[in-house]
């Protein structure tokens, strides 16, 4: 019983400190998971089919023009926005071309949001925006922006990548270790003798398996935004050209709208202050009133 526990507590003590260990080579998941022996590259692990999320197995089968390009390099997290402008009217053919890009990339769509809104010109009672986001391979990425850069005018564009080459490494070795901790555990509980070993071993497997989760989910969270990127494009229509002002090269016309325009300005200035001593200029009339009538001496009468 005492050896039991003892080798429950270095195995759990082991568990603890040895995630930050790093191992030299690639371990295989000893419960039937996928092999990450393999060095992380942008097309990830397993093929994922064109229009779909990433994430598939690697047991699928999927057609060759199917397949994500794979990139060479460190594995990098690319991100786009981009802010356009279309012509008037046509926010919704570019959007179909947005669309239509992102399927002949291999991409998919995650969302869209289009609104409408009041236009500065009585022409056009409405002004089209909207934003739409997608992932595209990573392969494609810098010819989708290319590609993008032709759908209207650029107003402003915002890359960022970021590289998770150590990040990839280190939980591979965690895993790694944590997998081997998982089949030592299984080996000693067939070496339980009484109730309270197995509990004890059982509890010790719990929390390792808990862990094995938590870091295969972290991986192929890398696995997949290294395989595909986001791209977010904010398309907007331009209102109505304004129209072009009357030409007046001896500033006639221009002097008389002034003089007119001070000449109002005079006016509501002058009503505006006299609503606002009227009041008082009234009071004081009566008063003045009241005050000359007792100053008017009365007849005699005889």
């Amino acid at each position: 019983m005492k050896k039991v526990l003892v080798i429950v507590s270095i195995l759990a003590a082991a568990a603890a400190c040895g995630g930050g260990s790093v191992s030299g080579g690639g371990a295989t998941s000893s419960n039937g998971g996928a092999s990450l022996s393999q060095p992380v590259s942008g097309g990830g692990q397993g093929s994922k089919a064109a229009g779909q999320p990433s994430g598939t197995t690697g047991g699928t089968t999927t057609l060759p023009g199917d397949t994500v390009p794979a990139l060479s390099g460190p594995p990098v997290i690319r991100q786009a926005q981009l802010s356009m402008t279309v012509g008037n009217g046509l926010f919704d053919s570019k959007l179909t071309q947005v669309r239509t890009l992102v399927e002949s990339e291999g991409g998919y769509i995650a969302g869209t949001d289009a609104q409408a809104n009041p236009a500065t010109s009585s022409e056009n009672s409405q002004i089209r925006t909207g934003v739409i986001s997608f992932m595209v391979p990573a392969a494609h990425f810098d010819d989708t922006i290319d590609q993008l850069s032709k759908v209207g005018k650029v107003q402003s564009e915002h890359i960022t990548g970021t590289d998770v080459g150590a990040q990839y490494v280190d939980l591979r070795a965690r895993l790694a270790n944590a997998e081997a901790q998982h089949a030592a555990m299984l080996a000693l509980l067939t070496k339980a003798q009484n109730i309270n070993d197995i509990i004890a071993v059982q509890n010790q497997i719990g929390q390792i398996t808990a862990q094995i989760e938590q870091l295969k989910g972290q991986i192929k969270y890398l696995d997949d935004n290294t395989s595909y990127s986001n791209v977010s494009v904010t398309i907007a229509e331009t209102g109505a050209p304004a129209q072009a002002a009357s030409s007046d090269n001896w500033g006639f016309a221009t002097a008389l709208s002034g003089a007119a325009h001070n000449f109002v300005t005079t006016i509501d200035y002058f009503v505006s202050g006299l609503g606002a001593i009227g009041p008082f200029l009234v009071l004081a009339g009566i008063g003045f009133l009241v005050w000359r009538r007792r100053r008017t001496p009365q007849p005699k009468h005889a």
